[in-house]
């Protein structure tokens, strides 16, 4: 009988600790780097809090854009907690433990109520992990191994799996782990979700209030079953607005605090004398992602522009040196363990250079000389973003310098998501910029997306190798042999060029010197951080 391993990611040791590009003379390199802020002293009635965009539904198992998470963080409690180093904890499971191979019981604490003041019990429980699971879910995908789920005692759940999976319990930490009042869900039906709806979440804080197309107002629970984790604001008043709105709010003194989605957002505050800037560790990368739309099927080609893609160039233009040149898909917050494995494999990566030398310029001309240049201009989608558009002009320098042409497809801000589900849309563009993450710190949850029956493996990339060591990776319970599988997939992934790495961006946060306690890291997506917030005066 082995209890599930809680992991600490080491905040030393990794490139992303800090973009590596900066010196001494680089503002950039004097910002804080860390899980989380100094401790909170004192209570405050209320904060504003910026998104970069209005939450979509509070439903997510329907979706989960970073500004649903960042408000659901605060409103539901999950079978496990991300904790702000990014490590696992417990969460309304007191324990995880593999029985064996393939057999996990969960043990449910006892005492925790819903908003509506009802017991939340263990049946609501596996009620909700069957909701997830469901066909179509938007977690489904994260009980792919997940063969039965019962209740096998009065406080546990026993989950049965296919194959040892050593991602599953990590996943109970994110939105698959979410728990529900089934009693509100049934009863709102379609409504669930949408403003106006009623809670169905126990977590520290619940929404009383939400305007459309204005503000989402969330106020601290009454007698929340967890009084250490109370919090010390009453209510948390969140606005969402473009990059250059959300920097005037905090320059005002409008709002107090953003978890930013472009860090170069960041650099307006980095000599300011009320808002402060920090960042810490993530798994977050921007990325340029192919499809099928016909040129980059040959990854030749994908290889050929890897080569000639100046990443030094973005990570100063786009983000004034708050992110980093980076070689592979996913960041290093994903190093949850094996760090100095991960480390040596990531600094031995060839394909994905920071800035290119002549002899990859030459290296990327034979490629597309072998592969021939195709007909059309390669297109490159952009949403009109400063990063965006940095990244985009970025792509088409690197083709011209290789011998390809490329342009850029302007898609409107309010369909740049469609990308990921409407086909006719993605596939008028060859690639398109975008940032991912993940919300486990192992790197086998995201290297699953280059599977050949992926649901985001847009350019049909098909390994039957490939495949097999992601299942491998799924079932080594042993850190150092699933670290071992992870870098053969790692290096898989950067040979083929599956998707451009093009920067790591740490979680930034700029925040007003009047409050504090919130984590730094990317743990604000699951973590329930409003918790921690509160005045920087006791």
């Amino acid at each position: 009988m082995s209890a599930v391993t809680l992991t600490a990611l080491a905040l030393t040791g990794c490139s992303a600790s800090g973009p590596s590009s900066t010196t001494s003379d680089d503002p950039a390199a004097d910002v804080p780097f860390g899980p989380s802020t100094p401790a909170a002293a004192g209570p405050l009635d209320s904060v504003t809090w910026m998104l970069g965009g209005e939450p979509t539904t509070l439903d997510a198992d329907i979706d989960a854009t970073t500004a649903d998470d960042t408000v659901l963080a605060n409103v539901c409690d999950r079978l496990m907690q991300v904790q702000p180093d990014l490590s696992l904890g417990e969460g309304i499971a007191e324990s995880a433990e593999w029985i064996d191979d393939t057999h996990v019981v969960f043990t449910i604490r006892q005492g925790a109520e819903f908003h509506d003041g009802s017991p939340l019990t263990t049946d609501d429980v596996l009620w909700s992990m069957q909701r997830h699971a469901a066909e179509g879910a938007a977690e489904s995908d994260e009980y792919g191994n997940v063969v039965d789920m019962q209740k096998t005692g009065d406080n546990e759940i026993t989950v049965t799996t296919s194959q040892p999976d050593a991602i599953f319990v990590q996943a109970m930490a994110g939105d698959g782990g979410i728990v529900w009042n089934p009693r509100v869900i049934e009863a709102e039906g379609d409504k669930f979700g949408k403003p106006g709806s009623a809670s169905a979440c126990s977590g520290p804080y619940e929404v009383t209030s939400w305007d459309a197309g204005a503000q989402l107002t969330i106020t601290k629970a009454a007698n929340y079953w967890n009084p250490d984790r109370a919090g010390l604001v009453d209510e948390i008043v969140f606005r969402w607005a473009d990059e250059s709105a959300i920097v005037n709010s905090l320059t005002t003194g409008e709002a107090q605090g953003a978890f930013l989605e472009n860090a170069a957002g960041a650099k307006a505050f980095l000599a300011s004398d009320s808002v402060g800037v920090f960042q810490g560790p993530s798994t977050n990368a921007w990325v340029l992602e192919s499809t099928a739309k016909g040129a980059l099927t040959d990854e030749r080609l994908r290889q050929a522009l890897s080569l000639s893609l100046n990443r030094e160039g973005i990570a100063q233009s786009a983000f004034g040196g708050l992110a980093e040149p980076w070689k592979t898909p996913v960041g290093a917050g994903a190093w949850g363990y094996e760090q100095d494995a991960f480390q040596a494999a990531y600094d031995a990566l060839e394909g994905a250079p920071a800035e290119p030398s002549d002899d990859d310029i030459a290296a990327a001309k034979a490629l597309v000389d072998e592969a021939g240049a195709p007909a059309d201009p390669i297109v490159v989608a952009s949403n009109g973003s400063s990063a965006h558009n940095v990244i985009a002009n970025a792509l088409v320098d690197a083709a011209s310098k290789i011998g390809l042409s490329a342009e850029i497809l302007t898609v409107p801000a309010v369909q740049y998501g469609d990308l990921y589900s409407d086909e006719a849309l993605r596939n008028q563009a060859d690639l398109w910029p975008d940032e991912y993450y993940i919300s486990k710190n192992d790197p086998i949850g995201f290297y699953k997306n280059g599977k050949s029956d992926a649901g985001v493996n847009f350019v049909g990339f098909s390994d039957t190798e490939y495949d097999a060591l992601v299942a491998e990776g799924y079932a080594a319970t042993d850190d150092a042999e699933r670290a071992e599988i992870a870098i053969k997939l790692q290096q898989k992934w950067v040979d083929h060029a599956v998707w451009l790495p093009v920067v790591a961006t740490p979680a930034t946060l700029v925040m007003s010197n009047d409050v504090t306690g919130v984590p730094s890291s990317a743990a604000f997506i699951y973590y329930p951080w409003a918790a921690d917030l509160g005045s920087t005066e006791g």
